[in-house]
């Protein structure tokens, strides 16, 4: 594991390693989410309940839960970073921000759009929203703390501290509904307890944004290393290569 870890931590290598799976991940995450969406949108009964307007459950939940498995896989990466010293892992942590920024403001749009109908109001201060909306913030100030040094060691550090503080908001989201009596509904296991005709074009749906995700950050992270890494002679090598190409 560690002989693995110290390879990725070789920006050459990582840069060409993202660069073979950027392709097939890409066509993997737009067939898993074409056929989701298409499937859940279009095919999947109505519901008995909530009628056509539950459908958005299709953007909604895929967001909600990689807003959060985004920001752990963050935390993740900002503690190897710290302990380790491994620069590499700083660049992922600015690599899946954004990413996880518009997640979660999917999230919330999507979120609100879903609660008008169901609970008659856009926004309301509810625990689960709340959190949610502090984890956008937490993302946001990740983003700019990262942007505001020079020195991209002393911009990695400052953002990974954040990174890691920011972890307890994790739990609060993800237990809100039980700690504390709020409009949003609470746990119900909805991958189990929904019909198999609404329950596995959901299910596409989620790995559709998994694959995304890790598409996008790996197609930002060789931006980064290139940043990073520009007076290297293999990126003067690789510019020279484009050029003649």
């Amino acid at each position: 594991m560690w002989k693995a870890l110290h390879r990725l931590a070789i920006p050459e290598r990582l840069y060409g390693l993202c660069g073979r799976f950027i392709p097939w991940l890409g066509l993997l995450s737009a067939l898993l989410l074409v056929v989701g969406c298409i499937w859940g949108f279009a095919f999947a009964p109505a519901d008995y309940q909530q009628g056509q307007s539950y459908r958005i459950m299709y953007l909604h939940v895929p967001a909600a839960m990689w807003s959060m498995g985004i920001y752990a896989s963050m935390a993740i990466a900002a503690f190897i970073g710290l302990i380790w010293q491994m620069k590499m892992a700083d660049l992922a942590v600015a690599a899946m921000a954004p990413v996880g920024a518009t997640y979660t403001l999917i999230a919330l749009i999507t979120g609100s759009a879903w609660g008008k109908p169901m609970w008659g109001t856009w926004w309301i201060w509810d625990a689960r929203l709340t959190s949610e909306l502090v984890l956008l913030f937490l993302y946001v100030g990740v983003i700019a703390l990262y942007n505001a040094f020079d020195d991209r060691r002393l911009a990695g550090r400052a953002a990974g501290i954040l990174v890691l503080v920011g972890v307890v908001n994790l739990p609060i989201i993800h237990y809100s509904v039980v700690w504390w009596n709020t409009l949003h509904q609470g746990s119900t296991n909805m991958q189990q307890t929904i019909d198999p005709a609404m329950r596995i074009p959901l299910r596409w749906c989620i790995f559709g944004y998994l694959t995304l995700f890790v598409t996008l950050t790996l197609m930002r992270l060789r931006n980064l290393i290139l940043i990073q890494e520009r007076r290297r002679p293999w990126v003067a090598a690789l510019a020279q290569k484009g050029r003649k190409a």
